[in-house]
């Protein structure tokens, strides 16, 4: 694997395997990677013929300054990880290499409705940071096709969005969220909790199965399943944020014509914001 810091390195490296007909799959992360990434990867490898990977903590995605100066940082462990799992070319670059002109004076880019929503909500300008860099990080590599875990499945949403409603040549591919034995979803921000809270934190993930249990028994009771799902992680030392029912297509409210749902949750646990969500038919 080869390790590149600069857009014009990285430019000349993908541009040597396209002159080899090779097909360019992409695996965009923030680093601290854990399985749930590098399944990512196992997917890009099955279906590329040159896989591209970069490491970029992207200040524009964060809106909380502590959050974003505590964000692991661990790229010697991730570049042995990467390679390990066949990556070809890992981008590493430094916030100046990305953002030149200072992070105040960067284009945005934004897709409107639905960055606003949810974690959206929650997280003012973070769905901007996101669409702002993946377009860009599009734009470098110029792959195939990237591959993203489903677990952020608004951010694999917006992403969609953005790349239809700019004509953007990249097939997007979703990979199923990496969960750990106990039903926890595989996050970075896991390394955050205690013993105590990493044995409380399946709590959220049991709470949507036991919902999506109740909706596929024919129950339409929606809003008496999320108070009573927000009282149980309560209980289990979670600080609420969100928890809604929606159309997996839309994300908008589920209807009761709606048979594609998706559960979409997050909570607060210690110093932890855990997001999850649960697809299911009814």
């Amino acid at each position: 694997m080869k390790t590149v810091t600069t857009i014009t390195e990285l430019r000349a490296a993908v541009s040597e395997a396209r002159t080899a007909g090779k097909k360019v799959g992409f695996v965009p992360t923030m680093g601290n990677l854990h399985q749930g990434h590098l399944n990512l990867l196992i997917k890009a490898r099955e279906i590329s013929d040159f896989v591209v990977s970069s490491i970029f903590v992207n200040p524009l995605q964060f809106n909380n300054k502590d959050d974003l100066e505590r964000y692991p940082r661990t790229l010697a462990e991730d570049q042995a990880s990467l390679e390990a799992f066949g990556c070809d070319l890992l981008f590493a670059p430094a916030e100046a290499e990305v953002y030149p002109n200072g992070r105040e004076s960067q284009t945005f880019v934004e897709v409107p409705e639905i960055s606003y929503m949810y974690c959206g909500a929650s997280r003012p300008g973070h769905f901007r940071g996101v669409s702002t860099i993946v377009n860009k990080l599009f734009n470098l590599v110029q792959p195939d096709l990237a591959v993203f875990g489903r677990k952020d499945f608004q951010q694999l949403h917006v992403i969609r969005r953005m790349v239809d409603d700019l004509s953007m040549p990249v097939e997007i591919i979703g990979v199923e969220t990496a969960r750990a034995d106990s039903g926890l979803a595989l996050s970075s921000r896991n390394g955050y909790l205690t013993t105590e809270e990493l044995a409380a934190a399946p709590t959220l993930y049991a709470q949507l199965c036991n919902m999506r249990d109740q909706i596929q028994a024919g129950s339409k009771e929606f809003a008496v399943m999320i108070v009573k799902a927000n009282e149980a992680l309560e209980a289990a030392g979670f600080k609420r944020d969100y928890i809604h029912i929606v159309n997996r297509n839309t994300l908008q409210p589920a209807a009761d014509g709606d048979s594609e749902l998706v559960i979409l949750a997050a909570a607060y646990l210690g110093h932890a914001r855990l997001i999850d969500n649960l697809e299911f038919d009814r």
